[in-house]
């Protein structure tokens, strides 16, 4: 079971995620690319907000894949080129991990790959070696 903590001495995370992520080693490690918020039909959401919902929706359909979810997620890594409200990407986290608070890093960067791309997320997971998905 993957374990997450926020030990003393550190100031509590001012968001949704951990300090600390513990994976035992019965998991195996699933590196997803960063993910932008572009539907399957290659269209991109409009503003940073839904990008982000998209982003992660992205990642949720990949995890599913691997027949995993939220509670495998290690890891998440936000790139943003605008600045981004912390409230509301915790809500949209809250909606689409729910309590998982995985250890998370928030980053702002002058561009992504394509102008109109504003938030990417990359995520790593790790899925019980037993559990199945696509090879």
């Amino acid at each position: 079971m993957i374990s997450r903590s926020n030990p003393a001495g550190v100031a509590p995370p001012i968001g949704r995620y951990s300090h600390l992520t513990r994976v035992p080693a019965d998991r195996e490690l699933l590196f997803l690319a960063g993910q932008v918020g572009t539907h399957a039909d290659g269209t991109v959401a409009e503003g940073a907000v839904a990008q982000f919902v998209r982003a992660l929706r992205n990642v949720m359909t990949i995890l599913a894949s691997e027949g995993c979810g939220p509670d495998d997620i290690v890891r998440i890594n936000t790139y943003a080129v605008e600045p981004l409200e912390l409230g509301q990407l915790g809500e949209v986290r809250r909606e689409l991990l729910g309590e998982v608070a995985p250890s998370s890093t928030l980053v702002y960067v002058s561009n992504l790959a394509t102008p109109e791309f504003l938030v990417e997320v990359e995520v790593i997971a790790a899925k019980p070696a037993q559990r199945g998905g696509s090879q």
